[in-house]
């Protein structure tokens, strides 16, 4: 019995995680190279833009912390 409410309590937040990371993967995906067109962006700046929402939907699904520039 405690074991349903503890997965009933864990689910909406895990829903919301992956609305979030999905979003992220949405926007890096189509809207940052369709702005990035619009402006008239590098393809590196582009590129970089695309990496950072990358990782933000990694952490946000994995709900762990970028250790890449951890000193």
């Amino acid at each position: 019995m405690s074991q349903q409410l503890i997965r009933e309590e864990v689910k909406p937040s895990t829903n919301g995680s992956l609305l979030l990371g999905t979003s992220l993967v949405v926007a890096s995906m189509i809207l940052v190279p369709a702005l990035a067109v619009r402006l008239g962006l590098g393809a590196s700046l582009t590129g970089a833009l695309r990496i950072a929402l990358m990782k933000a939907s990694s952490r946000a699904v994995t709900g762990a912390a970028d250790m890449s520039r951890a000193n």
